[in-house]
């Protein structure tokens, strides 16, 4: 009975420290923390400690401070599913999905993945695709990766992607870096991405990115729909300008609500 105690003690201390962080607190050092979370240094280091290691808690480079990881949307935490731009992009998503594009998404990149914040899916059964919020795919084949990597700084691009090599997904997949470094310029020109079968086979997405006041990459919005009844051309076509115009309004949007590129998912 007593290791049942100290078990939900120390997972309450846990959720203590991941509930110091928030929208005006969202990097902090180890006293913040501790103070926040009403515990002293030593309890605080050991459960950050342990939350970095899991994945749910990163140290901040050439810093002092730690700051919440995406993987926390897998636990379902309150305060990312009020995320001011799942609200926001709700709207915008169903004005999206018709007879012809039979999904759309809000995804975020967390190191080498993107992570899906919000869905709306009308079909895509017969290809047996089935994303969900809190899902990941990886960035580099992904519409929503690319959208969002090509508005990094070049040098942060090769990193990622040299960082985990691409491995193919399909015969359709791009795994060269040079090659996908021409096709994120590609992307940087064209104003949105396509992954055409590189992920899933079947699957054509198109993606175009979210940016915050300085044109830095905060997520991406991206459209999809099954191979069969339009070619790539007519996909593109009657996809990349009504998701531009919808990214780009979220864009405006998330801007005025407040959001960053360092915490885009405001509670």
């Amino acid at each position: 009975m007593s290791d049942d105690k100290n078990i939900v003690k120390s997972v309450a201390k846990a959720f203590a420290v991941l509930q110091a962080f928030g929208p005006d607190t969202s990097e902090l050092v180890l006293a913040d923390v501790a103070r926040a979370a009403s515990c002293d240094n030593a309890t605080a280091f050991r459960m950050l400690t342990t939350l970095v290691a899991l994945g749910y808690v990163e140290k901040v480079p050439e810093s002092r401070r730690f700051r919440l990881t995406f993987k926390c949307l897998e636990l379902g935490f309150n305060a990312i599913a009020r995320s001011d731009i799942r609200a926001l992009a709700r709207p915008l998503l169903r004005s999206l999905v018709n007879e012809r594009i039979e999904a759309a998404s809000i995804g975020v990149l967390d190191h080498h993945e993107v992570v899906y914040v919000e869905r709306i899916q009308a079909g895509l059964q017969r290809l047996a695709v089935d994303v969900r919020v809190g899902n990941r795919v990886p960035a580099f084949s992904s519409a929503l990766g690319r959208a969002i990597l090509a508005h990094l700084p070049i040098a942060d691009e090769r990193a990622i992607l040299e960082a985990n090599p691409p491995k193919p997904l399909t015969a359709q997949t791009v795994t060269d870096i040079d090659a996908l470094l021409a096709t994120l310029d590609q992307v940087r020109r064209d104003g949105f991405a396509v992954s055409d079968q590189e992920t899933v086979t079947g699957l054509r997405v198109l993606a175009a990115p979210i940016t915050d006041v300085d044109g830095v990459p905060i997520a991406a919005m991206s459209v999809a729909a099954p191979t069969f009844g339009q070619t790539l051309d007519e996909f593109i076509a009657a996809a990349a300008g009504p998701t531009c115009a919808a990214a780009q309004q979220l864009s405006l949007a998330v801007r005025a609500a407040g959001a960053t590129a360092a915490h885009p998912l405001s509670p």
